[in-house]
């Protein structure tokens, strides 16, 4: 088990990444605490339990400093000094063009997507820093490197995840700190799995696995990326995306990407 007597804390863990990769560090030996806005979070926890391991649930805004400091110290009492840290939590759901989008809702996400995890991290690098050892992975997306239509500010912010991961990094990577990234693609989480299936078709035609992500093969990026085997790997971003990122622009219409597709099924 490569998170063996580790302490892991998990933010938006009532579904989706957070909850798979809640599970998965149990398995591999971590007591987890698991945060989330949504009460659900509480599911998460006893569900690891039920399964043998150890788990404490908090529910609080991450973009509130006091809640968060308050949910911290929960997390910090029931299960001690966090050593491992991954923000995942996000919302995904403010669409609008730039022109419309409302200020209101710009501020939402950047405060919940980038400004509460930077203060998640505030709140667990000082035991960190005094024991020399710690792991934070910040979960941005495929959006922070190439745009994307409709959510100015939802790409803004996991931008701004990659600016605080590097910043991180070069702070205190001599306190044996590592702080990386990972961006995923379009996983099959509960949301993605609720879009029509016309919008999921197209999207499957610009990833060449041509499959929706697992949130487990997410999951277990993390889980290594959280583990001593991954001591050396510092200030990353690793796209996990079906190779999706390749075909962000392409020079053709859709339609003559849907001939392509069209032709290729009948060799």
């Amino acid at each position: 088990m490569v998170l063996k007597d580790k302490v892991a804390l998990i933010t938006g863990a009532a579904r989706g990444i957070g909850r798979a990769t809640a599970r998965i560090m149990s398995q591999e030996g971590a007591s987890v605490g698991v945060v989330d806005i949504l009460p659900e979070v509480e599911e998460t926890a006893r569900q690891i339990r039920e399964f043998g391991g150890q788990a404490a649930a908090a529910v609080f805004d991450i973009s509130n400093p006091s809640q968060s400091a308050q949910g911290v110290k929960k997390i910090q009492k029931d299960l001690g000094d966090v050593d491992i840290l991954v923000n995942n939590a996000g919302i995904v759901n403010n669409i609008a063009w730039l022109r419309k989008m409302k200020f209101e809702a710009w501020q939402r996400e950047i405060g919940v997507n980038l400004s509460g995890a930077f203060i998640m991290i505030q709140l667990v690098i000082g035991p960190m820093i005094e024991k020399k050892w710690g792991r934070i992975i910040n979960v941005s997306s495929g959006g922070a490197t190439g745009g994307l239509h409709k959510q100015v500010a939802y790409a803004s912010s996991k931008a701004g995840l990659l600016g605080l991961t590097k910043t991180v990094t070069l702070e205190h990577a001599r306190d044996g700190i590592t702080c990386n990234a990972v961006l995923p693609g379009l996983i099959g989480t509960e949301l993605v799995n609720l879009m029509p299936e016309e919008i999921k078709k197209n999207a499957l035609t610009m990833i060449p696995t041509r499959r929706l992500g697992k949130m487990e093969e997410v999951a277990h990026l993390i889980c290594f990326l959280a583990s001593d085997r991954a001591g050396f790997i510092n200030g990353e971003e690793i796209h996990i995306d079906g190779g999706g990122r390749l075909n962000v622009s392409t020079l053709g219409s859709r339609r003559e990407i849907e001939e392509t597709e069209r032709l290729r099924s009948k060799e």
